[in-house]
């Protein structure tokens, strides 16, 4: 771990800053921790391109700490509570955190409650603004400790937004398949350890449900301290990394999705084998899982999937030759399936 301890020499001065960041999908999937964020097992994602959140953070130095928030223009308090706690918790990396106040304006270029990271992107928003601010005060010129920091902060705050700070295939949580991984921070893939039939790819996240969710993210990931089948998925995330190294490099698109696929389903197997037993999937989402299957076995074209923490479904596939009778497929025969027509187009290029 780097010594991401703040400098005591340090001038502030209110400021004006801006970040824009992006959400991420992981494909091995990270569920279950520890304290202070650190991941049960490694975790890989792709970073998404379009899915992203702007934030601005005006600091007025000298006033009496405190924060207010505002998303898509309108004054959230709560939230407000939620970010001050967070920059408390990080006081000992920034010791110029809470000498101000902070006005905070965000907003996401995608719908709320649509399976994508929100809490990703957000925080990895935040972490961007706050190391802006350290490059004015404390004079920081190394751009990449700079945005590993950035990553080591966004994780206390949302443990997958540290992947967010990087683009293309992301890694977090120490695996020995990747040289500098790491539990405090993410780093990005080798590209050129990428075969480039990876290196653009479309991610279409289907609106299966927009409501909140039965059971947040947070009290699944704590189930897993109890779940009896938790240390094999522990293990299994290592040996899938293993398998996956090995694939990336291949270019081995069908081992890719059966990976891909299985590590989603794993994610929700661990769910409903949590005491008490919870699901989050909803019928569309497996009627959806099943038409690709029936698609792909009867054309052999590369659709899959990958899920969140939740019932929305995240479409992927190559943009090449094939996509346009993907997409065709997609909506003549798997928008029937989400609450209003509801589909968030991105794409995964790097």
């Amino acid at each position: 771990m780097n010594d991401f301890t703040g400098k005591k020499n340090f001038a502030i001065s209110s400021q004006m800053v801006s970040a824009s960041c992006p959400s991420n999908i992981a494909l091995i999937k990270y569920w279950g921790k520890y304290e202070r964020q650190i991941p049960a097992n490694p975790s890989i994602s792709y970073t998404l391109n379009n899915c992203k959140t702007n934030t601005s953070m005006e600091f007025l130095a000298d006033e009496e700490f405190s924060v207010q928030t505002f998303l898509a223009g309108n004054e959230e308090p709560k939230f407000a509570e939620k970010i001050e706690k967070y920059f408390r918790n990080i006081e000992e990396y920034l010791p110029w955190i809470l000498k101000g106040k902070y006005i905070i304006k965000t907003e996401n270029t995608f719908p709320h409650s649509s399976g994508i990271a929100s809490s990703a992107s957000g925080f990895g928003a935040i972490a961007k603004c706050l190391m802006e601010l350290e490059q004015q005060f404390s004079g920081i010129q190394d751009g990449d400790f700079k945005v590993r920091k950035a990553s080591f902060l966004a994780r206390l705050g949302s443990g997958s937004a540290c992947r967010s700070l990087y683009d293309g295939l992301v890694v977090w949580g120490r695996t020995k398949e990747v040289e500098d991984s790491s539990d405090f921070y993410a780093v990005q893939y080798p590209n050129d350890e990428i075969h480039e039939v990876f290196k653009s790819f479309n991610d279409w996240v289907l609106l299966i449900h927009e409501g909140e969710k039965s059971v947040s993210s947070t009290v699944g990931h704590g189930l897993m301290n109890t779940n009896p089948y938790a240390e094999r998925r522990f293990q299994e995330a290592h040996e899938n990394f293993a398998l996956l190294k090995d694939i990336l490099k291949s270019g081995d698109m069908s081992n890719f999705i059966k990976l891909v696929e299985h590590e989603a389903l794993t994610l929700h197997a661990m769910m409903m084998m949590s005491d008490p037993a919870f699901i989050l999937m909803k019928t569309g989402t497996l009627a959806v899982i099943n038409k690709i299957w029936d698609f792909r076995r009867e054309t052999g074209l590369p659709l899959f999937f990958t899920l969140d923490a939740g019932a929305n479904v995240h479409l992927l596939f190559p943009a090449d030759k094939d996509e346009d009778q993907i997409k065709e497929f997609i909506v003549k025969e798997l928008l029937q399936f989400t609450q209003n027509n509801g589909v968030v187009k991105d794409v995964m290029r790097f």
